[in-house]
């Protein structure tokens, strides 16, 4: 009894000491610095690769920070503001190319969509040699590429550590989305949750973008657009009597009514903002980016004329009923001279084909 005791207490200890190895074998792993190996593997398997946007990425050397812990930054109404004033790299939604992947200091730096700074095709470095000396290949110095990606920093505290390519993909994922199949799936997973749900459940929510309407309740078959004192909106109708028929208001971009009328006579009327979209930029594709705001009108053709100038006359106006283009002060210009008669054309004479002395 006491031998088994002693063999049982023998084999517990040894089960716990290679659990404390284990231990700190992973967490000596995790404390290590990324190998040249798993570096060269990250930078293989990522670069090149086309991923899903999950949140808009403005333009610029600024771009988004990614915290380990998934933090990310600018967010909310400040990212709307640089996406607003410098434009949008990317949007949510928006299939991307990462361009570069590099990995210094604490930090693994992803440029998307060619990075946000001017750069020459590897011909335009090229310098040819002759007798003369050398000039470069490129004779157009200005025919580098123009800057329209960005970038995104994910940020480790002290130093980048090992991990795996798979690991990497989860830490990315507030920005990226490697799983989507579609746009639409991946935009839909940028969205608030109350606001995926009720596209799940094919519900409109008063404060939901057309994009969003669409998404949940499919493209209306029936629109009409009208005028309530000053202001203009468009109703989407979906249904008809003798089943329940749902009207969705819009003024611009934004649902401000859903009415629902019930077959059993019932009336049910939605104006409260239900969903709020401070800092959401919408997506590229969106109803309204496509067709327009109501009402909106068509841009004035361009034009070299600068400010306070008259326009220059149209090549169909006649040169008579053309305005009066002169200089007060300068002499009257001088009529174009009519061009000079020609000579008469001297008689050709004719050898006479007659004999001589006839």
């Amino acid at each position: 009894m006491t031998a088994s005791r002693t063999s049982v207490l023998a084999a517990a200890s040894l089960f716990l000491a290679c659990l404390a190895a284990a231990d700190s074998k992973s967490a000596s792993q995790s404390s290590q610095h990324m190998s040249a190996n798993t570096r060269f593997a990250v930078i293989r398997t990522l670069e090149a690769e086309r991923v899903y946007a999950r949140r808009p990425f403005p333009m610029g050397v600024q771009g988004l920070t990614l915290q380990a812990n998934g933090k990310v930054t600018p967010d909310g109404p400040e990212l709307w503001g640089l996406v607003t004033q410098r434009g949008a790299a990317a949007r949510p939604g928006d299939r991307v190319l990462i361009t570069g992947v590099e990995v210094k200091g604490d930090r693994i730096v992803f440029e998307i969509n060619g990075g946000p700074r001017k750069k020459k095709k590897w011909w335009q470095h090229v310098q040819v040699e002759g007798m003369g000396g050398s000039a470069p290949l490129d004779q157009n110095p200005g025919s580098a590429v123009n800057p329209r990606g960005s970038v995104v920093a994910l940020v480790f505290e002290g130093y980048v550590p090992e991990m795996t390519v798979e690991h990497l993909k989860e830490l990315l994922a507030p920005v990226f989305d490697f799983s989507a199949h579609s746009a639409a799936q991946a935009y839909s997973d940028s969205l608030p949750p109350k606001v995926r749900e009720a596209i799940k459940n094919h519900e409109v929510l008063v404060g939901m973008n057309r994009e969003m309407a669409q998404m949940a309740k499919g493209r209306p078959p029936k629109k009409i657009r009208e005028r309530e004192g000053t202001q203009d909106y468009e109703e989407w109708i979906y249904g008809d009597p003798p089943q329940d028929v749902e009207f969705v208001r819009f003024v611009g971009d934004e649902v401000v009514q859903v009415k629902l009328m019930r077959i059993t006579g019932e009336k049910i009327v939605r104006t409260d903002r239900e969903v709020s979209l401070d800092g959401i930029v919408p997506h590229r594709g969106s109803a309204e980016t496509a067709a327009g705001s109501p009402g909106q009108k068509p841009s004035a053709p361009p034009t070299l004329t600068r400010p306070g100038e008259d326009k220059p006359p149209s090549p169909g106006i006649p040169v008579s009923n053309r305005p009066d283009t002169t200089v007060p002060g300068a002499p009257d210009p001088q009529p174009n001279p009519a061009p000079p008669t020609p000579p008469p054309a001297a008689p050709q004479a004719f050898a006479s084909s007659a004999p001589a002395g006839s």
